[in-house]
């Protein structure tokens, strides 16, 4: 907008300057023009009272003399009362003109070398007509032209660059509140609540600014609505968590007693923690930092530890591969743990009991993929089952487990697949990019992924066995 503004300026006042200085640098140059043949008409009329008294050539001689132009002066004087022509000083038009203004009667110009030559007719006592012939330089014709058009030309170029100024700096008045409504939109895209705009600039601008403001303000306002909503929620899970604490009490001793004693107390603190973030937890802004993260291997191997009880209660066969060996992800230890539970927990809620399931982590220079898969019957639309909060229709069924896997693969820059897996079920791919940047909270973006060569043929090979 502030170059589109600067080159309509340049242009209007560029055809602006040209048409008045044209026009004027003509004027000038005819006004130039008039001011020497001027000057020629007077210095003819100086000699002409002087021709109609006598035509004593010594006496012709001191009048032209004393005219102060014998140098660009001639008089012609015809022939007659048994007198031969006579002519004065230096002669420059042809004869033909000279024969034509004395024959027409009236004054004339034409065109000599190096200028032009005023004929002025005089009438004689004798009734001849004698021809004053100045001569007119053509640097008398141009006098002071040249400094005219450089006058206009400096002043044609001032009136350009003033008008480019002053329409840059009105581009900048205009552009400035745009680009910081673009930084504000910005900022909060990226989850910092915080930004808003100053209501300043032209008056659209202003509007935009003050309904961008408005906007942030619900936003955050919706947020804050939403956090206290998920704590108030998770709360009155407190009560029925009690019941179970209780209860477990009576279960006696063994593995199943205590490995329901040790469901309610995790359960237990997650709630805490739900409770406790929701109501204190901020947006966060940036990625993490080095270090940051799991062992993707350690949680995979403590998370399939757990579930390995109830695949044994059930008669399910499991596997666990490529979590020997650490795998560090940029990846809270408590996100990958849920994400592992919410699809293992689909895995013993959507297939009968005996069906069999395996965890593989393949671990590449720039991405890591794990891999959940199943002996089952598999999901007939992935796309519909990765929609939140959809479900699959079943009781129990909120559709946010997959969601939840979606939000931790994106926030690392990858992404989640779902499809068909080597069991004959379903096989549900986290992908999730080392060097990744997460994307900004509070929506769901397109984010660019890339796909490492040498852990693509990895997966394929795993997938082939």
């Amino acid at each position: 907008m502030r170059w589109a503004l600067v080159k309509v300026s340049l242009a209007v006042t560029a055809m602006v300057v040209v048409a008045f200085a044209v026009p004027l640098g003509l004027v000038i140059r005819e006004m130039a023009r008039d001011r020497a043949f001027s000057n020629a008409e007077r210095e003819a009329a100086a000699v002409a009272p002087a021709l109609s008294i006598t035509t004593d050539r010594d006496q012709l001689e001191r009048v032209v003399a004393s005219a102060g132009s014998d140098a660009g002066m001639a008089v012609h004087l015809p022939a007659g009362d048994g007198q031969e022509a006579l002519e004065l000083g230096r002669r420059r038009a042809a004869e033909a003109d000279i024969a034509a203004v004395r024959k027409l009667g009236r004054a004339s110009t034409t065109g000599v070398p190096g200028g032009s030559t005023l004929l002025q007719p005089v009438a004689l006592s004798t009734g001849k007509i004698a021809v004053v012939e100045v001569y007119v330089p053509e640097s008398d014709v141009t006098n002071g032209v040249g400094t005219a058009w450089a006058v206009l030309a400096a002043v044609g170029v001032a009136l350009i660059l003033g008008s480019v100024a002053v329409a840059d700096r009105l581009g900048v008045r205009m552009v400035r509140p745009a680009q910081r409504l673009v930084e504000g939109a910005h900022d909060l895209g990226e989850g910092r609540l915080g930004a808003r705009v100053p209501e300043e600039g032209p008056t659209e601008l202003r509007l935009a600014a003050v309904a961008f403001n408005s906007m942030a303000d619900q936003v955050v306002q919706l947020l804050a609505n939403e956090r206290e909503l998920a704590a108030d929620l998770s709360h009155r899970l407190r009560t029925p968590l009690t019941v179970l604490r209780l209860n477990t009490a009576s279960l006696g001793e063994g593995p199943a007693a205590d490995q329901t004693r040790t469901a309610v107390e995790q359960l237990e603190r997650e709630v805490d923690t739900i409770i406790r973030t929701a109501r204190e937890a901020k947006p966060q802004t940036a990625a993490a930092g080095p270090g940051a993260g799991c062992d993707a291997a350690e949680v995979v191997r403590e998370r399939m530890a757990f579930w390995s009880a109830l695949a044994e209660d059930e008669g399910r066969k499991w596997r666990v591969a490529g979590a020997d060996r650490p795998v560090r992800i940029p990846v809270a230890r408590a996100d990958l743990a849920a994400a592992l539970d919410a699809l293992l927990g689909n895995v013993f809620r959507h297939t009968p009991e005996g069906t069999a399931f395996a965890v593989d982590v393949h671990n590449g220079e720039d991405a890591v993929i794990v891999l959940v898969s199943d002996a089952g019957s598999g999901i007939p639309d992935p796309e519909a089952a990765m929609a939140r909060g959809r479900g699959s229709g079943s009781d129990g069924s909120t559709g946010l487990g997959l969601d939840i896997v979606r939000r931790l693969a994106e926030s690392t820059g990858g992404d989640v697949r779902i499809g068909s897996s080597v069991l004959g079920g379903t096989e549900v791919r986290i992908w999730i990019q080392l060097d990744g940047r997460a994307p900004a909270s509070g929506g769901h973006r397109q984010v660019r992924r890339r796909r490492p060569g040498r852990l693509a043929a990895v997966y394929h090979r795993s997938r082939s066995h």
